[in-house]
């Protein structure tokens, strides 16, 4: 024998040969020792030589395994990663809210495949699995039982029954063990991603939807696409800034009203003005992440991020802010709003006509479009834009979320561009963006973008910029308390007594076809903050509500205006998260109307505070 023969092709020299011939010359000698056996006679120790060897083989290849199983175990790379699950590429992290809730998790999900050729009965196989399955496609079920692939333009749908064909997915496990006891013939599962989202529509703009490869297409889940998906191979959890039992309680009575209301569309937020976080977010009409593919494309719409509005009178803020911290108005500078306001092509005229002549202050409360405009033209146009572009208004929200829609701002600032966005016309802007400008302008003059992430206990906010004085910030935050208690923001404070609230209302007239609708149309909005009093150190939080073209209704006495229709929905969302949050509550607020005071008289501290 010599090492041409092929069993030794591929056998070393040396050593190797050398095992190689001991292990060929003990073979030999066992057979030598049978072959004895045989010609001495004994058959029984033939027998029992041969059955020993076969023992010995596979006592010897067991051993082999276990050795190796016991070295794989001990000593091998994957001992160091035990009880963990390797994560698929689609793998993400769950999202948990600011107190650990989950928000969004992944789960197993199977993919249902048939196979038509071996379906003989199709409509009791149909049946079977819609029994079974009901949120499956309809017709994608169809067209895996006829063996059709889906329609396209440039190629009509053909029947081929021998292939094998994806009937849906986001089966359960509970869903694919019941189809698979059925028995049904041409069925096959393939596990798949699988992202649920356990509050349903509750925070679904906010949260968002991933795709069924695991990449985030909406909301949190892409705006923090990368970490999630880090995250999931040390199975960790994403934090957000969002507190889960302020969303349910913004949602719910956001959705209540508006569908009461009959809107076209609603928006509401809860922002901590300290921080920036953003504690809730709700945008109607809902929709479900967990079936995205199924929802109407106008209900996935995140409106509190990427619709424009020409927000009406609560950007008076911004302009009395401007306005206050420039030093060319005083709370005690008095306008002429007797006459209307008349600019090249244009007439500004007030919604409420009052008295003829109005300090800043009750410009502020009476909400006076003719006053507001007469401030914005004494601070100048030039001004007004350093102002707003600071507030951040001519930009869009900086945030994390993808879904920031760009303002619209007029291409020149005229006189009347300068007069009319005095007021909330002439610029349409994204509520966050005015979440945003606004939290800076109440607390303290910072502007810092908001954010979705969650700050640790102690953690310190994003130090941002300084855009109007700490004095200016503590008087807007007086106007603001003052226009609950006597202005048009009454029923926000009424409806959560003790809160200190403060807030300014808007009614916007809604543009159409270029011209200013007059009719009942209207964007009503309620810009809230509590507590009003207290230092800029401590805890405020913000309150939007935006109601686009409630419905008249006898209870607000035909009126669909800010103070009517969202100044009491921010009210009893006040009531309801303040709780939540420990916020203050004080029995009976120093600047509350006393027994027998007229609802119109001012407390003479605020006058006061307002006029230091």
């Amino acid at each position: 024998m010599t090492t041409a023969d092929p069993f030794f092709t591929g056998v070393s020299e040396g050593r190797g040969w050398a095992r190689w011939r001991g292990l060929v010359d003990q073979l030999g000698s066992v057979e030598r020792a049978f072959n004895r056996a045989r010609a001495s006679g004994k058959a029984t120790d033939d027998v029992r030589l041969r059955i020993f060897f076969v023992m010995a083989l596979f006592a010897a290849a067991f051993l082999a395994v276990a050795i190796a199983a016991t070295n794989a175990a001990l000593f091998s790379d994957s001992s160091r990663h035990r009880g963990e699950l390797t994560p698929t590429r689609a793998a993400r992290a769950d999202l948990v809210d600011r107190n650990g809730e989950v928000l969004a998790m992944d789960l197993v999900r199977y993919g249902l495949y048939l196979r038509p050729a071996e379906i003989a009965d199709k409509s009791a196989t149909r049946a079977a699995i819609l029994a079974v399955a009901p949120r499956l496609s309809l017709t994608q079920l169809d067209n895996a039982l006829t063996g059709r692939e889906p329609v396209r333009h440039d190629k009509p749908a053909q029947p081929d029954p021998s292939k094998e064909f994806y009937a849906g997915g986001g089966l359960t496990p509970a869903e694919k063990a019941r189809l698979h006891d059925l028995a049904l013939p041409g069925l096959d599962f393939q596990e798949e991603a699988g992202r649920l989202y356990p509050l349903g529509r509750t925070g679904a703009h906010l949260i968002g939807f991933a795709s069924k490869d695991g990449i985030g297409m909406a909301g949190a889940e892409k705006a923090f696409d990368t970490p999630i998906r880090a995250d999931a191979a040390s199975h960790g959890t994403q934090p957000l800034s969002i507190d889960l039992r302020v969303q349910a309680a913004l949602q719910d009575e956001l959705e209540t009203s508006a569908a009461h209301f009959g809107v076209k569309d609603a928006v509401g937020m809860v922002v901590n003005v300290r921080t920036g976080e953003i504690l809730a977010m709700a945008s109607y009409p809902a929709f479900d992440p967990n079936a995205p593919g199924r929802a109407d494309p106008a209900t996935m719409v995140n409106h509190a991020a990427n619709t424009v509005y020409e927000p009406g009178s609560v950007f008076k803020v911004f302009t009395v802010a401007m306005g206050l911290d420039t030093g060319l108005v005083q709370p005690r500078t008095v306008f002429d709003v007797c006459s209307p306001l008349v600019l090249p092509g244009q007439i500004i005229h007030d919604y409420d006509k009052g008295d003829c002549a109005l300090p800043l202050w009750e410009v502020f409360t009476h909400s006076s479009n003719i006053g507001a405009a007469k401030m914005a033209i004494r601070v100048g146009g030039d001004n007004e834009a350093a102002y707003f572009r600071s507030f951040g208004l001519f930009q869009r929200a900086p945030s994390e979320l993808a879904e920031s829609a760009r303002p619209l701002t007029p291409q020149r600032i005229s006189v009347n561009a300068v007069a009319t966005m005095a007021f909330g016309q002439s610029i349409s802007i994204s509520p966050l963006a005015i979440a945003t400008g606004m939290s800076a302008i109440l607390d303290g003059g910072i502007y810092r973008p908001l954010t979705l992430r969650k700050l640790e206990s102690g953690q310190a906010p994003a130090p941002g910029r300084r855009v109007i004085k700490e004095s200016t910030s503590r008087t807007m935050l007086h106007l603001m308390r003052l226009n609950a208690t006597n202005g048009t923001g009454r029923f926000a404070d009424q409806l959560a007594p003790g809160y200190m609230v403060g807030g300014k209302t808007g009614t916007a007239t809604k543009l159409v076809h270029g011209h200013y609708d007059k009719g009942k149309k209207n964007l009503a909005s309620f810009a809230a903050i509590f507590p009003t009093t207290g230092g800029f150190d401590q805890d405020r939080y913000y309150v939007l509500v935006m109601m686009d073209e409630p419905n008249v209704l006898a209870e607000t006495g035909g009126f669909t205006t800010g103070g009517a229709v969202s100044a009491p929905i921010a009210g009893r969302i006040i009531r309801r998260i303040a709780p939540f949050l420990d916020a203050p509550r004080i029995a009976t607020p120093p600047d509350a109307p006393a027994p027998g005071r007229d609802k119109d008289d001012v407390d003479p501290a605020i006058i006061a505070a307002l006029n230091q």
